[in-house]
């Protein structure tokens, strides 16, 4: 119900009036086209911004993985040169022979002559 009203105003037919009018319209259009190319590297840089972003957080992800592998590699390893040096004394103890004859009378429940074994539970 809100129509625009006509007005009586008549254009004039001047040149410098159609100068004015086409200087007007030529504005009009830069801005036009300028705020389409802001808008279009506006979002082109933030097209390439997210995907840096992305890439540097899977990149974060990725060292923190890698991180914690190391450290339980170091852990594993530590553990296995703790059962190397166990093994190797166990080897330099095998050469003994009154070690090798004290682990018989442990394990396989040998016994010397006269020498009766008792066997204990353990705790």
């Amino acid at each position: 119900m809100n129509m625009p009203r006509r007005t009586n105003v008549t254009k004039l037919a001047s040149t410098y009036a159609a100068e004015q009018e086409e200087k007007q319209r030529r504005a009009s259009r830069r801005r036009r086209i300028l705020a389409i190319r802001f808008a279009f590297w506006s979002l082109l840089l933030a097209v390439v911004a997210s995907v840096l972003i992305y890439a540097l957080h899977l990149q974060a992800k990725t060292v923190d993985a890698k991180r914690a592998e190391k450290e339980r590699l170091t852990k594993q390893l530590a553990e296995l040169k703790r059962q190397e040096k166990q093994m190797k004394e166990e080897m330099k103890r095998l050469h003994d022979d009154d070690y090798i004859a004290e682990l018989a009378r442990k394990k396989y429940y040998l016994s010397k002559d006269g020498e009766i074994i008792f066997v204990l539970p353990e705790k």
